[in-house]
Order: structure tokens, then sequence, then C-alpha cells
């Protein structure tokens, strides 16, 4: 039989469907393995980890019990980091009070929502725009935590180390940080859940994780690359549980994935965003004559070649590819098109839905945006601006701390033809129909220059002085910012003579990029594989050796404001069609929101009450038994 890397995906999908259909049908509670295959282990050897049932906390006015610090690793490297807490709806439990703490048993028959103690889902938020280390909550606060309890739902903030090594509280050991950590540690506290599964009222099979910007991208990780080899070696350096109790083996796979901008795909990330907006701008590092300029440029034509072989296709099963247009750039073919689509469909959307007077209020991302933690403070909106460049504004920043946003002066609009007038100041570029209720977009250039410009330096995210966030995340131990991009370091390797004979150029970034990306961490693992760990398309896409390799979630939910500029939107769109052809994938919501920047966005509604119902949507009440 013949079988191409394209036609595997079928089987490499059917193993997903199988492992995590409906999400109810993997055996990671303790119904595992039959006793006759199970695999000869210590039943003890992470016992460590078990829950201790009498040592909950109650919090009588909301009904909510809870327990913090509860380490999910035998071998933390931080103490601060790896540990979780557990909120759960008070009808879940029965209880019997001793001293300050109450020994909690399941009530088989309680019920809140659409939801039992078998049936309920567990949601875990990670916090953090750009993979702060998040640490285990301290303190308990109920302030936010009804959205998602009072439905029926366990809350589950699982702290994790971030994207730099660190130090413990008193201590001057450091501790390992940046990729793949957050995600090995979340896979850890996703699989200690599991270990403890038959005590907590919770289906083990149900476990979401959600996430904004860099935490969208370590939700989409967790949700591509369930049980991937690829972590193997740090989950096994943590003594993260490998089986329960009884023998049975753990899953680090999770039902659903959701994320909000994510930021994902290092590999392609800097390629991706000169071409969706770096080649439409002239200033700063692109300013002609600077050999930033002709990088931008070559990054931009890169990706045009990786789009060309990664095979991304349509609704209609067909491959979505970049043509060169007279002066050689990649604005032509049905991939632009596609492209050019998802920005005219949520203009459409926007325009067909919107109530004029329209008050467009800015807003960008804070940290945090989810609750769970009350030692952390929703006014970090400048401290983000600063390591993601998206504010230029003086204007008054007003945190909302349920929102997760930060608003700053809005402008009115008294009706919708004043609002394309003004999008339209210099000249017609977009224009709506309103009898078709179809919106048109002149190019993917005139959307860029109006809404959405690069606000980064080339290359975006693999900085030239290696100054970047995600230079730190893929820094290793002192070395705490290293160049990390494969691409451009061959560029820059394969150009140097012409690069040479432009304004800004040293010879010296040849070599730091060359020594850079051949470095390996303390567990011998080389930047490639890294690199790979914090690519959800690793594992679904056929251009890459992880494909078919993992359990990918089956249900998908992704949004992005159509006009941020800290991520490109050829991410959550290429991970938007890889998923839509993976096999085993039941769902991917997924949309562009027109008017919207770095932020929660959302179409309309509340982000996390919108979260919340997408979460019960995908978790219907199994069938009575003879149904």
């Amino acid at each position: 039989m013949n079988v191409t890397r394209r036609n595997f995906l079928k089987f490499a999908g059917l193993g997903s469907a199988l492992g995590l259909a409906a999400c109810g049908k993997q055996k990671t509670d303790g119904s595992g393995d039959d006793d006759g295959n199970r695999p000869q282990v210590d039943l003890k050897e992470f016992a460590d980890l078990d829950l201790d049932m009498s040592a909950w906390n109650y919090d009588s006015k909301n009904d909510c019990y809870y327990q913090l610090g509860l380490a999910y690793c035998l071998k933390p490297a931080s103490k601060a980091y790896e540990s979780l807490a557990i909120f759960v709806p008070g009808k879940y439990f029965n209880a019997e009070k001793s001293g300050d703490k109450y020994k909690c048993t399941i009530n088989e028959s309680a019920t809140v929502g659409s939801f039992t103690p078998k049936t309920a889902p567990v949601v875990m938020p990670i916090n953090s725009a750009r993979l702060s280390a998040q640490g285990c909550p301290t303190a308990y606060d109920y302030g936010g935590l009804g959205t998602y309890l009072s439905q029926g739902l366990v809350y589950v903030y699982a702290g994790f180390r971030g994207r730099s090594a660190g130090y413990d509280s008193g201590t001057t050991k450091m501790f390992p940080g940046g990729a793949p950590w957050p995600v090995v540690d979340l896979k850890a506290a996703i699989r200690y859940l599991r270990y403890n599964a038959e005590a907590l009222p919770f289906s083990a099979d149900r476990i979401f994780a959600f996430g904004y910007g860099d935490g969208g991208g370590a939700s989409a990780i967790l949700g591509a690359s369930g049980d991937s080899a690829l972590f193997t070696k740090y989950l096994e350096s943590i003594g993260a549980a490998t089986h329960d109790a009884k023998g049975n083996s753990l899953s680090d796979a999770i039902c659903g994935s959701a994320s909000w901008c994510p930021m994902m795909s290092y590999d392609s990330a800097d390629a991706a965003y000169e071409w969706m907006m770096g080649q439409f701008s002239s200033d700063g590092t692109r300013a002609d004559g600077t050999w930033t300029k002709m990088l931008s440029n070559d990054l931009a034509l890169s990706y045009g070649d990786y789009v060309n072989q990664m095979d991304l296709r349509d609704a209609k099963d067909k491959q979505l590819t970049l043509d060169a247009v007279e002066d050689g750039a990649y604005l032509d073919g049905s991939y632009y098109e596609y492209i050019l689509g998802l920005v005219q469909s949520a203009a459409a959307d926007f325009f067909g839905r919107t109530q004029f007077p329209y008050t467009e209020a800015k807003s960008r991302m804070v940290d945090p945006a989810f609750p769970g933690d009350p030692n952390l403070s929703a006014s970090g909106a400048d401290a983000l601006d600063e390591v993601t460049g998206s504010s230029t504004t003086t204007e008054t920043v007003q945190p909302d701390s349920t929102s997760g946003v930060a608003q700053v002066q809005a402008t009115v609009y008294d009706s919708l033809g004043s609002y394309l007038a003004a999008l339209n100041g210099d000249y017609r570029w977009v224009t709506y129909s309103s009898g078709r209720k179809a919106a048109r977009v002149s190019s993917l250039w005139d959307f860029v220059v109006h809404c959405r410009p690069a606000n980064r330096a080339v290359s975006a995210y693999d900085a030239v002085d290696r100054s970047s966030t995600s230079n730190q995340l893929f820094g290793i131990g002192d070395e705490s910012t290293l160049h990390f991009d494969a691409t451009v370091s061959s560029l820059v390797s394969a150009n140097q003579d012409r690069y040479a004979t432009a304004a800004g150029w040293d010879a010296k970034y040849v070599t730091e990029w060359a020594e850079d990306i051949t470095k390996k961490d303390d567990l011998d693992q080389d930047m490639s594989t890294r690199v790979n760990a914090m690519n959800p398309l690793y594992h679904l896409s056929g251009h890459y050796a992880g494909f078919g390799t993992a359990t990918v979630a089956p249900h998908w939910r992704i949004n992005s404001g159509l006009f941020q500029a800290t991520t490109p939107l050829t991410a959550e769109a290429n991970l938007a069609l890889a998923l839509r052809h993976y096999d085993g994938v039941q769902d991917v919501d997924f949309n562009e929101v027109w008017g919207k920047g770095y932020e929660l966005a959302e179409r309309e509604g509340d982000a996390q009450s919108n979260f919340v119902s997408w979460v019960v949507s995908c978790c219907p009440a199994p069938a009575e038994s003879g149904e």
C-alpha cells in the first residue's frame, strides 16, 4: 500500500479520534489498561502526588472548595511555580469539617449547570501574554471564579516556569526556564489531575486549556502535542506522573484548546511577519538602504516558499499556494486570496452587525486576564506594551480586570458611512454592500497599511541584538537570550555579501546566528527540537517530521484581533487550516475580529463567558444507557 505523508494524516488523525473521541474515550482515570496487558510498574512510585482529601478549604459564601499549593511532580525545579490550585463547585462534594479544613468525598448525585461530578470539565488558564512565569496562587479570592464554577466547571490554576530561567525565593540555585518548560510543566499538571482523577469530581477526559498571546500559543501546543515524545525527557526530569496507582498509563492530551491572538510556530514566525506586514513598510529597520530592509524582503520571499511546501488546504481540499507578481513578491495565489478573504469576512461581519453610533475604543491586552490569583494586579498594561511594542499612545489607560484589556480614549462614529469615510480618508480601499452583506478590500497591502502596520523591528521575534522576549524563550541558563530562527540564520549566511553593501550590517551576525542555533540545553536537546516543541503545526502538518505522532484535541477555539500587529494573522490561519483537515478534530471555531487589537478579541459578548459557553457546548451530556 502506497501511503504518502498527506495520506498518513488520515491514519494519524484516526488515532487521535480513537484516543479522544468526544473527549470521552480516554482511559486515564483508573479504568485503563486490561490487567493482562498492563506493564509492570511501581504502583507506589507517585504516591507522594496523592491528593489529601482531608485538606480542603471552604468558602461558604460562594460555596467553593479549594486547595492551593499542590505540587504536581516529584522533582520540581521550582516549588513556587510547579504546583497548582484547584477550585471546585461546592455541590460536588460531601464534606466533614475537621478543624479549619474539610474532608471531602464526591457527591455522586450533585448537578451544577448541565454537569455532574462524573461529567464536569476542567478548565486551565494560561494567564500570561508573554509566558512570564505563572506562580501557583498562595491566597484565595473568589472574584471572577463564579463565571466558571456556576456553570459546573472545575477551575485549575497551574503554575509554570516562564520564558526564562529564574530563582525561587531564598535560594541561589537557578532553575531552567524557556522553551519548552512552560508547556512541560502544564503537561505535568494535566497528568497530576489524571493521577488523582478518582478522588476528584470531574471527567479526566474533559480538560481544556485557554490562554492569550504566547499563553494562547501554549494552549495550542498543548492541544496539538498530546503524549508527544518531544517532551518525554523533560517530563521525566521533573518526575511527572507516568501511571496512576493502579498502573494505568497517564496521558497529557487535552480535550480542547482556546486561544486569543496566539503566538506560536517560531520556525516561521519571522518570515510570516515580514510577508504579512513587514514587506509593506518602509520605516525604521525597513527603510531603504538598510540591510534589514533586504532581510525583510528575503524573509517575505522565504515565507512564500514555506507556504508552498506546507500543503495547506481549503474547505474544498484544494491546496493553497502563493504566486509571485511582477516584482517577485509573493502577493498572488490561492493562499493570498484566502488570507484576504479572512479580512473581508471579518469586515463584513462587523459592518453588518454593528449598531451605529459606534464607539471605537482602542484596547490592548493586560496581564492577568483571568481569575485565580489575587496576588496579581491587572495594571500591567504599560509593562506588556513595553515588550510587545503595541502602544504609542499617551492617553490615560483604564484597565478592566474582568475583560483582560485596557482601554484608551475612544472615537465615536455616527453612521456606517462616517466609519467607512474615515477608513477611506486618503483613498478608497474598502467597501461594503448592505444588500449582499459583503465587504471588499482592495488588497492585503491596503489593509495592512491602514489597519495593521508593522510595529516590530526586523526580524520581529529573533531580534538582531537578541533583545526580544522570544530570544529569552530560547535562552539557555546564563545565556539568557539566544538566536533560534534557522531561516534567518540561513539568509544572513547566504546573503552576507549583499547585506554588507547596506547600512547597519556587521559581519558578526553570521557567526552569532550560526553558533546560537546549534546550542543544546541541559537535557542535550538542540535548538531545532525546542523550536519544534513550541510549534503546534509540528504535529499537524505533513511538512514536519512530528506529523501524526501526537494525540490532538478534538475541540478548538481561536480568536484574534484583526488590527493587532504583535503576531501575524497567518499563524492562527495556518493552525485553523491544518486542524480542519486533521481527522479526529471535531470542530474549529476560528474568528478574526475586525476593529479589535491584541486582546481577548470577540465579535460580540464577553470573552470569558463566551469561552465557558463554548466548553459547555463541547461537553454534551452522555446518552442514557439503552439509547
